[in-house]
């Protein structure tokens, strides 16, 4: 099979005295793509210096919730020049989170416009957030984003209501080990059975929300892991795990606009592993 990761944090400092590893991991369990994603200008410059080392990997660049007031219109302007790599295929993690508010409303809100407003102009998916946001994450979209945006809900976790109107947005839903989580992830089980295919993703958010079992061995999460969920997205679904692995491939090459040729993780720059 091949298997596209399509969120984790390789950036994460969780992976610095092993990264080159962990990609090699990914290429044995048969993930063979993962998008790298950006929270902040200094995680998104290192995402796209991973892409670069490592034919399929690939990254995104934006700036998440937790750290909007730390956002500027300078610090939109690097991001939009960092978007320039042909490396860089979505923007984001963006979007709204309050349960933590690790920056207020206004200001979250604020930026996650102006990000929703650049992505439009470079053309490129977004890669949302939402978290807690009771239901002004699906309000800005319709009222403020800039028509014909496309993107993903990562780690959906929310109700079938939200569901509805994200996939009548138009957008993909990914999926995360939450799925594989006995009491925490029934809910999720139960609407992912019913997602049209043609609008799921599979993701880790590695080095966050191991799956099972293998969070009983490890608190580390890491791209490799994503089989798990794909496996378990297949039991729930009552379909074979390579179909639907093919499936979940157009769906994250299409969105992320990736058609160049050659499934395989592979080191290009040895300096660059750890």
């Amino acid at each position: 099979m091949n298997i596209f990761d399509s969120h984790c944090h390789l950036n994460d400092r969780a992976y610095d005295k092993d990264r080159g590893a962990v990609i090699e991991n990914a290429r044995e369990a048969g993930v063979r793509k993962m998008m790298i994603v950006g929270i902040t200008q200094k995680t998104c410059k290192q995402a796209i210096e991973i892409a670069e080392a490592h034919e399929g990997c690939y990254a995104s660049v934006g700036i998440h919730p937790h750290d909007a007031a730390a956002c500027s219109e300078k610090t939109l302007a690097a991001l939009k020049e960092m978007a320039r790599n042909p490396k860089v295929k979505a923007w984001g993690e963006t979007g709204l989170d309050f349960n933590r508010m690790y920056a207020p409303a206004d200001i979250q809100e604020k930026w996650f416009v102006h990000q929703m407003e650049t992505a439009a102009e470079l053309g490129l998916p977004l890669i949302f957030h939402e978290r807690d946001s009771q239901g002004r994450f699906a309000e800005l979209i319709r009222t403020r984003a800039p028509k014909g945006i496309q993107g993903v809900v990562h780690c959906f976790s929310g109700t079938s209501d939200e569901l509805h109107q994200y996939l009548n947005m138009g957008f993909y839903i990914g999926i995360t080990g939450i799925l594989t989580i006995s009491k925490r992830g029934a809910a999720l089980r139960q609407m992912a059975a019913a997602i049209p295919e043609d609008r799921l993703l599979i993701e880790t958010d590695a080095p966050y929300l191991t799956p099972a079992p293998e969070k009983n061995h490890t608190r580390r999460n890491e791209p490799a892991f994503v089989k798990r969920v794909l496996t378990k997205l297949a039991e729930v679904r009552n379909t074979d795990a390579r179909d639907l692995a093919r499936v979940l491939w157009d769906n994250t090459s299409r969105l992320f606009d990736i058609n160049d040729a050659g499934p395989a993780i592979q080191s290009v720059k040895k300096e660059n592993l750890q």
